[in-house]
């Protein structure tokens, strides 16, 4: 008996519709990404096997690094408001494009008498070296404690929530530069902070 011969097809996959997923995919991820600003100091944070993410709203982070210190506070408003208060201190009147301005920069450190001008720069010349010399922490002009302060207003004024603090130092920073932070702090009464570090593998 002669065996049947079954006629051999080839087997076609239509990837129109997987093709037009990725798609899509990829365009809702391009438009809801926030693009990372730059950071006008690199700093080499210590390891740590300490798991727990930097709050990403009500949340300031103080950069420390070769004897500067740098400020930044989540959130747009929260950004607006900390100016508005910091003009109102030191008795200094901010135009409603420059509190747009600043509320999208994300960390600085500039003496409040450079604020006006370093608000009008790019944000290429923001990032040159020498234009960012860090906030003044001196005893007899301790900025920082004020911009901390307004921003943990400001946080309460907005978001209805307290501001947390996280530090990021550089692992070869001097503590005497960190001392000063821990001062401006809990000359505040704020006695708990998170420290940014890098995250290290775990040892089995």
């Amino acid at each position: 008996m002669p065996r049947i011969k079954v006629k051999r097809t080839s087997t076609v996959t239509d990837m129109t519709a997987m093709c037009d997923v990725a798609s899509l995919l990829l365009t809702f991820f391009i438009l809801t990404a926030t693009a990372r600003q730059p950071e006008p100091l690199a700093v080499s944070t210590p390891s740590s096997t300490y798991e727990f993410k930097v709050p990403a709203e009500n949340n300031a982070i103080l950069t420390i690094g070769q004897g500067k210190v740098f400020f930044e506070v989540a959130g747009i408003k929260v950004r607006a408001r900390t100016l508005e208060l910091m003009g109102e201190q030191y008795g200094v009147k901010f135009t409603p494009d420059e509190i747009k301005r600043f509320s999208v920069i994300s960390t600085f450190g500039v003496p409040f008498a450079s604020l006006k001008g370093f608000i009008a720069m790019s944000g290429t010349d923001r990032m040159k070296p020498g234009v960012q010399r860090g906030i003044p922490t001196d005893s007899t002009d301790n900025q920082l404690n004020s911009w901390v302060l307004q921003a943990r207003t400001a946080t309460k004024e907005v978001n209805n929530q307290d501001m947390r603090v996280s530090i990021k130092g550089d692992a070869k920073e001097e503590y005497p530069v960190v001392k000063k932070i821990i001062d401006v702090l809990q000359k505040q009464s704020v006695n708990k902070f998170l420290l940014v570090t890098n995250a290290e593998a775990k040892k089995n």
